[in-house]
């Protein structure tokens, strides 16, 4: 018995949708919008590519593709589609969508790093690698995710739990701080301090991690945290407690090398001091910086174990992480927001650690 076909959908409407299932923050996103991905997956659903359903794509079924054949809504026209275009002699009327050369950016980029890798297409396992017989299928609840007569709601709501069943917690950690970030944009960023003191941040991405690194980082890794300082670009100070930083010797002055913000640990027996630089674009935890910084606590008295460097980034794919991972200093932290219970030790052997590596 032949399994029924989806509902015929348009190439139009997958890549209006495509974008709101895989929103900013995705991990190579966008081999999963763009174009190309639409024509994956439309050619997928026009030939019943669908788990279960024993239909399988290859790329041959995207790059033959033509507008004439894509109009052909009938179910014959789509199964004999799916089933001949890998024949030689079987003519496919108009002008093809993409040149033969374009099997391998579907293969290795939308499919196999982008909708494979994200669990929208399932892909067999049982043909050998060399093999040429079509290999993919969407997986069920993605290709539900296209038919036209859903929308509003329904529509939202599916994508959602499409979303939380397939994504990472990283990912849709990512995927939360980018919204954040959009919001913010129009309101501020409010942070909430440990002490349950409140301010409000100016609107930008640098705001964001400022306010998880205060929320989230300092209550999973220090034991009482508190802010001593809290920067914006521009160097204007949002907050700073003066007669915290007094009665533990550590006397703050506004000053280029300082950091968007100081954290103390008053938990330990021996005070922590943490210079945290968030990095939005550029101005990671720099050698030279940590330097600078010692000495404003060696002047204080402080064990150099006593004191720990951290850079906080959005997350591991963003670009001021690419651009900026190079110049970490030796011995310092990194922190990525988007994955808040992990912490990286850029060990260096010739210092004792402070005790947040014991974190690690």
């Amino acid at each position: 018995m032949t399994i029924a076909l989806p509902p015929y959908v348009t190439r139009e409407l997958v890549e209006e949708r495509l974008p709101l299932v895989f929103p900013e923050g995705i991990p190579n996103r966008n081999w999963c919008v763009r174009q190309l991905a639409a024509s994956t997956v439309f050619a997928m659903l026009y030939i019943g590519a669908v788990k279960d359903t024993g239909r399988y794509l290859g790329p041959i079924h995207v790059y033959r593709m033509t507008d004439e054949q894509a109009g052909m809504r009938d179910d014959k026209s789509r199964l004999q589609y799916g089933e001949n275009v890998r024949k030689r002699n079987y003519l496919v009327p108009g002008e093809r969508w993409y040149a033969d050369n374009t099997r391998e950016p579907i293969r290795d980029e939308t499919l196999r790093e982008g909708l494979v890798n994200i669990g929208a297409v399932f892909a067999r396992e049982d043909l050998p690698t060399t093999s040429s017989n079509p290999r993919y299928a969407l997986e069920r609840d993605f290709a539900a995710l296209f038919d036209p007569s859903m929308s509003g709601t329904a529509l939202t709501t599916a994508i959602s739990e499409f979303q939380t069943l397939h994504l990472s917690a990283s990912t849709l950690a990512r995927v939360a701080l980018i919204r954040a970030g959009a919001v913010a944009r129009e309101t501020g960023v409010m942070v909430k301090f440990p002490n349950g003191e409140t301010r409000r941040l100016a609107p930008g991405p640098s705001s964001v991690i400022s306010k998880a690194v205060v929320e989230t980082f300092a209550p999973n890794f220090l034991r009482n945290p508190a802010v001593l300082w809290l920067s914006e670009s521009g160097n204007k100070v949002v907050s700073r407690d003066d007669s915290l930083a007094g009665a533990i010797g550590l006397e703050i002055e506004a000053d280029k090398d300082l950091p968007d913000l100081i954290l103390v640990d008053l938990g330990p027996t021996d005070t922590l001091i943490v210079f945290v630089e968030v990095v939005a674009t550029d101005g990671p935890m720099s050698s030279r910086r940590q330097e600078a910084l010692y000495r404003l606590t060696d002047v204080a008295g402080f064990d150099r174990a006593q004191v720990a460097f951290v850079t906080a980034y959005r997350d591991r794919s963003a670009r001021g992480f690419r651009r900026t991972v190079s110049a970490l200093a030796w011995g310092s932290f990194v922190w990525f927001a988007s994955e808040p219970q992990n912490i990286v030790h850029l060990r260096d052997g010739r210092r004792k650690a402070p005790y947040l590596s014991e974190c690690i």
